[in-house]
Formats: structure tokens, sequence, C-alpha cells
């Protein structure tokens, strides 16, 4: 085979397989929609209450709603999602709920995902998931809690600060948005505090989502 010929055919080979690949995240994203869906059919959600919605750490914050007894919380989180997918999954996973206050966690995955993604990126997401939900919903509070430091991530936090900070920056211009700054609360000398998360180091224990619940609690709206 013909040297050009076997580089087209290698590169045919490498954008399927992505694709592929891709196609596979898309299905597990939309595997945990259709499940909340099912859940909402079964038993209809509470209305007004607050949402929380982005990515695994508020999934796997099983005990949201003991961690805030005085609030009726929604948790939509849904697991690897980056801020690009919760735009995509809005009107599945925030529009139908009409929540009074939205809180937002998302935009590790993103910035994990790939070395080109840059902190103005995420930014950009962010700005426009925010710019989306105004629209709709102009008088509902949108709570950003930051970017966490995870210990597994560790090569990725100059970006996250930049990140945090655009963000932080952004909301503070913002009518009825806050930032919620769990970051520095999860440092310890400095460094990531590794006694806050699981064995993967990138996931939280109870300790760790005890720093969180008191640092939210403030944010949320009777």
């Amino acid at each position: 085979m013909p040297i050009a010929v076997a580089g087209k055919f290698l590169l045919l080979v490498v954008c399927l397989t992505l694709s592929v690949m891709a196609g596979y995240a898309q299905d597990g994203l939309w595997g945990e929609i259709k499940a909340f869906k099912k859940q909402d059919s079964l038993t209809p959600p509470p209305k007004n209450a607050i949402l929380f919605t982005g990515s695994s750490s508020f999934r796997m914050w099983h005990d949201v709603q003991a961690a805030f007894p005085n609030h009726t919380i929604i948790n939509r989180g849904f697991g690897g999602s980056t801020l690009n997918d919760v735009i995509l999954y809005a009107d599945d996973i925030i529009f139908p709920y009409q929540p009074k206050e939205i809180v937002i966690y998302c935009g590790e995955n993103d910035i994990s995902s790939s070395d080109s993604i840059t902190a103005k990126t995420v930014f950009g997401r962010f700005e426009k998931l925010f710019t989306l939900i105004r629209k709709k919903m102009p008088q509902v509070p949108i709570v950003f809690v930051a970017m966490k430091p995870s210990p597994s991530r560790e090569k990725f936090h100059h970006k996250l600060l930049q990140a945090n900070q655009l963000i932080k920056s952004y909301l503070g211009k913002q009518k009825k948005a806050a930032y919620v700054d769990v970051y520095k609360l999860m440092l310890d000398n400095g460094k990531p505090d590794e006694s806050l998360y699981l064995s993967d180091r990138l996931h939280m224990n109870a300790k760790g989502y005890a720093i969180w619940q008191k640092a939210i609690l403030p944010y949320l709206i009777k």
C-alpha cells in the first residue's frame, strides 16, 4: 500500500475510533438523562425547589437533601459531564423543573479533557450556560461552586484557578448570582487536602462534602 494511501487510511481509522468513543460517552450521559426522566415520571419532582446540576461531584452527593434539611433539593448532577453537556441537556435537566434557584458545579471535566482547553475556554462555556439560563429564567438566582483542587488533577490546577477567577469576576458583575469559593477551603498548607477525597483522589468523601455543605448553605434562598 503506498505511503500516502496508508496515511489516509490510518487517519480514517483514527477518526472513526474517536467518533465511536464519543458516541459511547454521549450514550452514557443520555442514559443518565433518561433515568432522570423515568424517575420524574414515577415520582413527580417537587415544585419551587433548588436545583443542583453539573458533574459527578454533585451526582455522588447522595445525601445532599439531608445536608440541607430546611431546603427542597433536586439533584441533577450527571457523571463525567462538561459545561457543554449541561448546555446540551438544559431542556432536560434544568428548565422542566422551574427551580427557584440553580446551583452549578462543572468545569473540571472540561479542563482535564484536553490540553487544548484553556481557562478562557471554560469561562466561555460557563458564560454561554449562564446566558442560556438567564434568557429563559431571568429572575432565578444562579450559584456557581468553584472547581475544586482534586489531587489527581493537580497538573491542571493553574487552569482551574484561572477559570475560577474569570467566573468569579463575571458573576460579581451579575444580578442574582453568586460564587462559592470552596477551592481554598480544600487546601492543606497550599496543597490539595488528600483527606477530603476517596481513593481515586478525584471524588470527595463525607469530610469533603461537609466542607461544601457549610460553604454553600449561606447562598441558598429560603
